[in-house]
């Protein structure tokens, strides 16, 4: 390869790698450095102080707090939304009229802001004036206050999400469904195996790795919750505190930056940790034999 086309090659790729380490790798590699500071929101005097955030961080309870909270969000938001998703992508798998118009409203809710539908359940859920509390009252059954009783603010949030983003399992599941070869099913048909050998041997195992991506991208979202909690309770409710709203808090309530940087790192820590897990589960599902 002449020096001129390795020249070229080079120019293409250039401005790409530019704008990753500009908006990527530097701002990680600063935050990094930052976190082994002192350094505060106002003011410019910074010093060194070593790991001493990450040992502040450990020893604050909250922490603890917000990961067990976060944790229980993740699992029962992912799992719900994960049942749920292919339950509808099995019930719609087959043509029928005005399919495309039921995918197409089932599909709405993933494309809006969570900045926006947090607004909006705010709304459907106010204890006074929702319209989800009219329409229990109307059929003569207790009316939670959602979002100022402190034993339904986790619910409610969880139950957005649950709206929010149960369409995007559908779809990957639906995507599954479709990718299996119909021949697999004919020849079970021809020996006569049951619906529940059929679904149990042909059609979970095969849909098994994307349903895995799709829990391995929402798990990793899930892990910063922030919109919803923003927008629904706020980012200092304890009830509803999460890492995400807790690193708020420390940078821009508190004003400790250095803090609020080892705390991101620790967060990034953590999301990489539960990427890696699902990576490594989805590359032993391809090797598993058939």
């Amino acid at each position: 390869m002449g020096s001129s086309e390795r020249g070229l090659k080079f120019a293409f790729v250039a401005p790409a790698l530019t704008l990753l380490v500009l908006f990527n790798v530097f701002p990680l590699l600063f935050n990094v450095a930052l976190s082994f500071t002192n350094a505060e929101l106002v003011g410019s005097q910074s010093d060194f102080v070593g790991p001493a955030n990450y040992a502040r961080i450990f020893a604050d309870p909250r922490f603890a707090e917000a990961i067990r909270r976060t944790a229980s969000f993740v699992a029962l938001a992912v799992g719900i939304e994960l049942v749920l998703g292919y339950a509808l992508a099995l019930s719609i798998r087959r043509e029928f009229r005005g399919k495309a118009l039921v995918l197409t409203t089932l599909l709405i809710p993933m494309m809006l802001s969570p900045a926006v539908i947090g607004l909006f359940w705010n709304l459907i859920l106010n204890g006074n004036y929702g319209i989800l509390n009219q329409s229990l009252e109307y059929l003569g059954v207790p009316q939670p206050q959602w979002l100022t009783d402190r034993d339904w603010k986790f619910t409610s949030v969880l139950l957005i999400d649950v709206w929010m983003w149960t369409p995007f399992m559908m779809l990957i599941s639906l995507a599954a469904l479709n990718s299996i070869p119909q021949s697999l099913y004919e020849a079970a048909e021809v020996d006569r195996a049951s619906a529940g050998i059929v679904f149990r041997r042909i059609t979970l195992p095969l849909c098994a790795p994307l349903l895995g991506l799709a829990v391995l991208l929402r798990a990793t979202d899930a892990l910063k919750q922030f919109d919803l909690v923003m927008a629904t309770t706020g980012p200092n409710d304890a009830s509803t505190e999460t890492l995400s709203t807790l690193l708020y808090q420390i940078v821009f309530r508190d004003g400790k930056l250095a803090l609020g940087s080892a705390f991101a790192c620790l967060v990034l820590v953590l999301v990489i940790a539960v990427a890696t897990a699902f990576t490594r589960y989805l590359e032993a599902l391809e090797r598993r034999p058939a």
